[in-house]
């Protein structure tokens, strides 16, 4: 394998390689080379190909199935539709897969000119702030930093956090109905905290996203700023023209 001026370790270089074959050659459900066949094409130890192949599997690129061998995997099957609904957990019982929230921090701050702004609520008005990391099958997916007003969410309190979703408690324990939810995003990179947390590199392609969510009284109950791993959510629009 030819020399790389980033000095990146040898099973990188490696995964760098399968994954852009994976994107631009492959198809889902065709099979990979052995790791011995890898090992002697790219003239790498059967260790290093193994790194590189748990790497890949690890981003959710390929199915390691034993006895049989390894696959591309189909990552429309994997990958969120940002579209479909709000709710992360359910969202990942829907497409089978295993969702996990970690609290990260639960605590009180005051609205800053930003989040009044787009809260509509006034500067210094306290907020519950509360950052939580979503995960599916294990695999870090998302970090989120979600802001409540407390004048709506008095009794919040961490342990009823960590028992359900959030919006079972803003619509069940506080009786919150919630009527719209707006989201918006972009393409962004991966700062160096959330990268931390997503076990993604620093400057990895991210999806920012902000949503905002309204009660039937048309006032914002939540407002959300999170971090989504690129490789792991798409965007999918359907137009329809008319007759």
């Amino acid at each position: 394998m030819a020399a790389t001026a980033r000095k990146q370790p040898l099973y990188d270089q490696l995964v760098d390689i399968l994954a852009d074959k994976i994107e631009h050659e492959y198809h889902a459900g065709d099979m990979i080379s052995s790791e011995r066949e890898l090992s002697e094409r790219y003239g790498l130890s059967r260790t290093t190909v193994r790194l590189a192949l748990q790497e890949l599997e690890r981003l959710g690129l390929i199915v390691r199935q034993h006895g049989r061998g390894t696959f591309v995997a189909d990552r429309s099957a994997q990958t969120t539709n940002l579209m479909q609904s709000y709710s992360f957990t359910e969202q990942m019982r829907e497409l089978g897969r295993d969702p996990m929230t970690t609290i990260l921090e639960f605590c009180d701050v005051e609205a800053d000119k930003n989040l009044a702004e787009h809260m509509g609520v006034r500067l210094g008005e306290k907020l519950f702030k509360i950052k939580r990391l979503r995960s599916a099958d294990g695999m870090p997916m998302m970090v989120e930093r979600s802001y409540l007003p407390v004048r709506k969410f008095l009794s919040l309190k961490r342990p009823l956090l960590e028992s359900k979703p959030l919006y079972d408690i803003i619509e069940k324990d506080f009786h919150e109905k919630i009527s719209v939810a707006e989201e918006e995003f972009f393409a962004s990179i991966a700062r160096p905290a959330d990268a931390h947390l997503l076990g993604i590199s620093e400057g990895a392609p991210v999806l920012d996203l902000i949503r905002t969510t309204y009660n039937s009284s048309n006032e914002i109950v939540e407002y959300t700023l999170s971090v989504a791993r690129a490789d792991q959510f798409k965007y999918r629009v359907q137009h329809r023209r008319g007759e």
